[in-house]
């Protein structure tokens, strides 16, 4: 079981903290599982990258990066080091911590 928190960048959220969440599921299935807001215009096939999120703690725990999560990371607005799309970083059997950094979605708004 995983204990994921979940910050955002817009102004106003507040952090979310989520305790006893279960491996195999994506961090865009968990976030909006949750009622976390997490754009995914492709519903989570890796074929856009409006999922793109911060993993600022715990990528040991989540599915290694693929060369097509990549090129898809490059036309996110802001990519960073720790960038990754949500709907590839399943969980692995295991138990951890993670910390994710949500991007300000209302750049999105009219998409």
């Amino acid at each position: 079981m995983y204990t994921i928190q979940f910050n955002f960048e817009q102004a106003g959220q507040k952090p979310v903290t989520l305790t006893g969440v279960k491996a195999g599921q994506s961090l865009l299935e968990i976030a909006l599982d949750n009622q976390i807001e997490l754009h995914h215009n492709c519903g989570g096939v890796c074929a856009c990258s409006t999922c793109h999120l911060y993993v600022n703690k715990g990528e040991e725990f989540i599915e290694p990066i693929s060369d097509k999560e990549e090129d898809f990371i490059d036309r996110a607005v802001n990519p960073r080091l720790n960038s990754r799309l949500g709907c590839q970083c399943v969980l692995l059997e295991g138990t951890g911590n993670l910390e994710v950094t949500l991007p300000d979605q209302t750049q999105f708004l009219g998409e």
